[in-house]
C-alpha cells in the first residue's frame, strides 16, 4: 500500500480554500480536498483542515455564522437547507452546558427555549429591550423569527421569562449562601457575594437581575417583572432586619442603597484588584464599621 503525503497549502491553494468555504459552507474537508484537486490544486484534506482551524471556519456552523456575519443580513441570506443545518446544530451540539453527575462532568443538549432566553438576555442586558427586536434574537441563535415565536408569543413574554429565570436562579443562590450561619452579618456577606459574582462573572441571564430595569421605558411590562423581583429583595429585607443596628436606622433605605451599589458593579467593574466577592464583602464591612473617623476626645 503507498504510503499517504500530507500536501500542505500554498497560498494560492489557501486562498482556494477560503474561497470555496464561503461558497458551499456545506462541504467538509475531504470534498474540499477533491473539488480543488479536481481543479488542479494538489492539497489533501488535512492541509483543508489546517487552513480552516487557522481562519476559525473548521466547522460548517463556523463557516455559515462566517458568512452570515460577512453579509449583514444575518440569517435570511443562507438558503433553507442552510438554515434547518444551523438551526439544528446550533441546538443540539452547538450550545451545551456541563452537568455533575456522581462527581462526573458530563455535557447536556440545552432546550430550545433556554438557548432562546439565554440569546434574549445577552441583549436585554448589554443593548436594552426597547433596541432588540426579535429577529435580532432569532439571528443570534441561527433561528428564523418564526421558531422564536413558536415558544414565545411576544417579545414582551420573552422578556419575562429572562427575567423570570433570572431571579429563580439567583433566589435560589442567595438563600443556600446563609444556611448554617447563625451570624447575620456572616449572612448578610454571604447573600451579598453570590449576588456580586453573579452580575459580573455570572451569565446573561444571571446579570439581567440587576441591570436591565433601568433601560426599560415601558411601565406596564416593569410592573409584570416586579413581583419577581419583590421575591428577590424579600430575601434582603429578612437579611438587613436580622442585623443589630444603631436605634432609628432605616433599614428600608439601607437594603435599598446597597442593592443598587451592587446592581451598579457590572457597570464599572474591571478585573484585577478585587475579585467580585471581595467587592461585596468590602460594602458589607463599610456597612458594619463606617468609614470615619473616630473624633479625637
Amino acid at each position: 500500500m503507498a504510503e499517504q503525503h500530507e500536501t500542505l497549502p500554498t497560498n494560492d491553494s489557501e486562498s482556494a480554500i477560503l474561497e470555496l468555504a464561503r461558497r458551499e459552507p456545506e462541504l467538509g474537508q475531504a470534498a474540499v480536498a477533491k473539488r480543488l484537486r479536481d481543479e488542479g490544486y494538489e492539497i489533501s484534506p488535512s492541509g483543508v483542515r489546517y487552513i480552516l482551524q487557522k481562519h476559525d471556519l473548521e466547522t460548517t456552523v463556523k463557516r455559515l455564522k462566517a458568512l452570515m456575519a460577512k453579509s449583514g443580513s444575518g440569517v435570511q441570506m443562507l438558503t433553507d437547507s442552510q438554515r434547518r443545518l444551523l438551526e439544528r446544530s446550533t441546538v443540539t451540539a452547538g450550545l451545551r452546558r456541563p452537568r455533575s453527575s456522581s462527581g462526573k462532568q458530563r455535557v447536556e443538549p440545552l432546550e430550545r427555549s433556554e438557548i432562546i432566553i439565554n440569546a434574549a438576555a445577552e441583549l436585554f442586558s448589554s443593548v436594552g429591550y426597547d433596541r432588540t427586536s426579535i429577529r435580532d434574537i432569532a439571528s443570534r441563535v441561527g433561528l428564523l423569527p418564526g421558531s422564536i415565536y413558536h415558544h414565545f408569543d411576544s417579545k414582551e413574554e420573552l422578556y419575562i421569562a429572562v427575567h423570570r429565570e433570572g431571579f429563580r436562579r439567583v433566589l435560589k443562590r442567595a438563600r443556600a449562601a446563609g444556611e448554617g450561619l447563625d451570624d447575620p452579618w456572616e449572612r448578610l456577606r454571604r447573600a451579598c457575594e453570590v449576588h456580586v459574582h453573579g452580575l459580573v462573572e455570572g451569565s446573561p441571564v444571571d446579570r439581567i437581575t440587576g441591570t436591565s430595569l433601568a433601560f426599560v421605558s415601558n411601565e406596564a411590562l416593569l410592573a409584570r417583572v416586579q413581583p419577581f423581583r419583590e421575591e428577590y429583595e424579600q430575601v434582603f429585607r429578612e437579611l438587613i432586619k436580622a442585623l443589630p443596628l444603631k436605634p432609628g436606622t432605616d433599614r428600608s433605605l439601607l437594603r435599598l442603597s446597597l442593592l443598587g451599589s451592587m446592581n451598579w458593579v457590572y457597570l464599572w467593574y474591571r478585573p484585577g484588584r478585587h475579585s467580585p466577592q471581595e467587592l461585596a464583602s468590602e460594602m458589607v464591612d463599610m456597612i458594619r464599621n463606617g468609614v470615619g473617623l473616630t473624633p479625637s476626645l
